[in-house]
């Protein structure tokens, strides 16, 4: 008896590519960075990168508050807490004060992510709704024209959206998209350089980290409804490139919209899925209260994803 011989039985997947969570949030804030550095950095000096580190600092310190609380394995080696840190102070401005980054890090860890039950369980993404409560409680912290009033840029410029939903395309036209790109805007400390969250975003999809389907469905959602609003009436709603480039659009399209836990698995509910999402954030920023939709639009996708993935594909054979 005392040989027998014990099997250990494990649950599926049961092959597996060697990736895991750790090397999937390195890759991601690797790609984050380029907008980080060349955008928010480069434009905002030294007042972004104490926003950046402070919110990385906290999300960590939350994490693991909340590991010792819950009485859970220690989990902030993941780098899922550094990413949501991260991800939180690239949306952010960099004049934001120190408590509004202290209570959003606190929202987006604790109740966004841990009540949930940890990472892979939260029904929306953990960042999006921390953003989105912050809004609708201190709007005026996300009022970049206010926020930016008295510091000292190399260059003038107002929040295009904002200007946009206030004075009508007339105000935006002589804007040059290629200006958005290369982050001579104001908006969120990693959302204003265009060229580095779309090169990240490439570099994700190429390696698999964010899937293509509703990245590309997302800014397909966009660009189609954007298209629709601007025929109907030019005086009033923009172009879809102004829409693809300002706000926190291209962000969205490859950090945010893709998260794993609050995104569908399945191949046609992503298009649905990210098309959907797409198609909110225009409605919301032309015909709703706030100048930028993209995170309530976020928000609406995430909710209707658990209907969305129970669209499936056949089950092969037949039943006889």
């Amino acid at each position: 008896m005392n040989n027998q011989k014990k099997f250990i039985v494990s649950h599926a997947p049961f092959l597996h590519n060697g990736s895991g969570i750790l090397e999937r949030n390195l890759h991601t804030i690797y790609a984050a960075l380029p907008a980080v550095i060349c955008g928010g950095i480069f434009r905002f000096g030294v007042s972004a990168i104490a926003v950046v580190c402070f919110s990385v600092a906290t999300a960590m310190i939350w994490e693991l508050l909340m590991n010792h609380a819950m009485k859970r394995p220690i989990t902030i080696g993941d780098g899922h807490a550094a990413l949501i840190g991260l991800l939180f102070a690239m949306l952010l401005p960099a004049t934001a004060p120190w408590w509004l980054v202290l209570t959003g890090t606190f929202v987006a860890i604790v109740i966004g992510k841990q009540i949930f039950g940890g990472i892979g369980s939260n029904a929306f993404n953990p960042v999006v709704l921390s953003v989105a409560i912050l809004t609708v409680s201190w709007g005026n912290y996300f009022d970049f024209n206010e926020m930016y009033m008295h510091f000292n840029l190399d260059f003038a410029a107002t929040y295009p959206l904002a200007t946009l939903k206030h004075f009508g395309v007339d105000a935006v036209s002589d804007l040059r998209i290629t200006d958005f790109l290369i982050g001579r805007q104001v908006g969120g400390i990693g959302s204003i350089f265009g060229i580095g969250l779309i090169a990240g975003g490439i570099y994700l999809m190429i390696r698999g980290f964010a899937r293509w389907e509703i990245c590309l469905s997302y800014l397909a959602g966009i660009f189609v409804t954007a298209v629709i609003f601007n025929i109907a009436d030019p005086a009033r709603f923009a172009g879809p490139f102004f829409h693809i480039c300002t706000g926190y659009t291209l962000i969205a399209a490859f950090f945010l919209v893709p998260e794993d836990a609050s995104s569908p698995v399945n191949f046609s509910p992503m298009f649905i899925y990210g098309a959907a999402g797409g198609v909110m954030t225009v409605l919301i920023r032309n015909i709703g209260a706030y100048a930028d939709g993209a995170m309530l639009a976020v928000l609406v996708v995430n909710l209707i994803n658990p209907l969305l993935d129970k669209i499936r594909p056949k089950a092969l054979g037949k039943v006889q």
